[in-house]
């Protein structure tokens, strides 16, 4: 198969000449600057092995990657036949081919969507197709993949140095031992690969298996958690060890951004509750609130970046997570609100320049209302990029238009991939470049600022936030 370029060099690019040429101008100068991902999902076994595999294509770019599993299952195709693992154990397509075939037939309900725009920015980029996928093409460029994938150049880390990553970090539970991060720091690789502490599965008492989630984390930390003041310094316990092998950040994910300090008694009568297995009333909803406060404090004090992900109905399609668990594509935004919500932690940390608190939503309605107010007052707050359903072309530019005003690119946090999608990595960060290149643009040719500020910004926006913000 012959290797060529399918990819206009000026997509996504303003049409309009003048914007595009400078647009143009601004992206060639910062294409090809070395990547952070500060944020994201990779698994750090990949890294971990100088000879892991990525299996076949199917394993790589359709089986766990739920951006296209839940658009084909919205237009009819089964999980089943797309080799989901089944949590009941139930039968699925085991035939890579055939998953293959089939994600190929329906490649044409991608048109137009960030998903389509990273998937065939791979195919060309990092694996040199040179044909459309569709039905008739599906086994050519299937064989074509596969060949590859058996080679040492397409082994994780030397994609990781062929993709120019500087720093990724991953995202691992708070009692995650870490023998990955471990094994990659004992090795002779100098790539910086560094963990982030999430402690959702412990901190959310309705997390599922939140008992067992417990006694791991005890395990780990060797404090025994038999009360609330032991599992917070279960906690501290953990989020030292994370630092120690190299973590900047931790990361929370809550369905509302609702914060609040219970007494010490209140925390203490609701955990002793959930330990014995029962929860009143809005007990969930209150102990996370008051977590993160603590999670702030434990912020100020040891210099982790707090991100703070708001806003997902996680597992919205009940039949879907009992039949293959999460990850599935079931997830929905709700509204949120920040204002309120925050004030409690930030009339406490907010104006304590050892605290940085990264905010993402899924309620792109509170940019302008309240985020970019927000970041745009407390110095504790950094406004993330567009996050998920968002991460797209015209979410950047929606995020830009109506953050960048009131908050200026200085209270943003840059550009993280925020995925699990390995080969994705370069696409995902091209399309931010070429957004934010094309919005400033906008802005030079409106005459609003000048061509030399806007190369200091495209920079910025594309590496100097991230690494700043993230402390990387």
């Amino acid at each position: 198969m012959t290797t060529f370029t399918t990819l206009n060099p000026h997509r996504y690019f303003d049409p309009e000449p003048t914007q595009r040429k400078i647009a143009s101008e601004l992206y060639e100068a910062i294409a090809t600057l070395p990547l952070i991902c500060p944020h994201g999902h990779v698994d750090p076994r990949l890294l971990a092995d100088e000879n892991f595999s990525l299996g076949s294509p199917a394993d790589l770019l359709i089986i766990p990657d739920h951006y296209v599993t839940r658009m084909l299952y919205s237009q009819g195709v089964r999980l089943e036949s797309l080799g989901a693992p089944r949590g009941d154990g139930g039968d699925v397509e085991k035939d890579h081919r055939k998953i293959w075939q089939t994600f190929a037939e329906n490649f044409f309900l991608f048109r137009g969507t960030p998903t389509g725009m990273w998937l065939n920015d791979e195919l060309v980029s990092v694996f040199g197709v040179s044909e459309p996928l569709n039905g008739k093409t599906a086994q050519a460029i299937y064989d074509h993949i596969a060949k590859q994938l058996t080679t040492p150049e397409f082994r994780p880390r030397k994609l990781f140095e062929r993709f120019n990553i500087e720093v990724l970090c991953t995202t691992d539970t708070a009692s995650d031992p870490l023998d990955s991060h471990q094994a990659i720091r004992s090795s002779n690789w100098k790539a910086k690969v560094l963990p982030t502490f999430r402690p959702d599965a412990v901190v959310n008492l309705e997390a599922f298996n939140w008992r067992e989630n417990i006694a791991a984390l005890s395990q780990e930390s060797k404090i025994e958690i038999k009360d609330y003041k032991s599992f917070i310094a279960a906690l501290e316990n953990r989020r030292a060890y994370f630092k120690q092998l190299g973590a900047s950040a931790t990361d929370h994910a809550a369905l509302t951004a609702y914060t609040h300090e219970l007494t010490d008694q209140e925390a203490k009568t609701i955990f002793a509750r959930a330990l014995k297995g029962h929860t009143a009333g809005d007990d969930a909803a209150r102990f996370t609130a008051h977590i993160l406060m603590q999670m702030a404090r434990m912020s100020v004090e040891d210099g982790l970046v707090m991100q703070l992900h708001v806003g997902s109905f996680r597992n919205h399609n009940d039949i879907l997570f009992d039949r293959f668990g999460s990850d599935k594509g079931g997830d929905i935004p709700v509204a949120t609100e920040y204002t309120r919500n925050l004030h409690a932690l930030l009339n406490k940390f907010g104006n304590d320049p050892r605290l940085t608190l990264i905010l993402f939503t899924l309620d792109e309605t509170t940019y302008s209302r309240e985020l970019a107010p927000l970041a745009g007052h407390y110095p504790a707050i950094k406004l993330g990029p567009p996050w998920w359903f968002f991460d797209s072309f015209n979410g950047m530019k929606r995020y830009f238009d109506r953050v960048i005003e009131t908050a200026g690119i200085y209270n943003t946090a840059g550009f993280n991939d925020d995925t699990r999608a390995f080969p994705s990595i370069p696409a995902r960060h091209d399309v931010w470049r070429r957004a934010s290149a094309d919005w400033l643009a906008g802005l030079v040719a409106r005459h609003i600022i000048g061509k030399d500020e806007a190369k200091e910004m495209a920079r910025d926006m594309a590496y100097s936030l991230a690494k700043k913000t993230y402390k990387l």
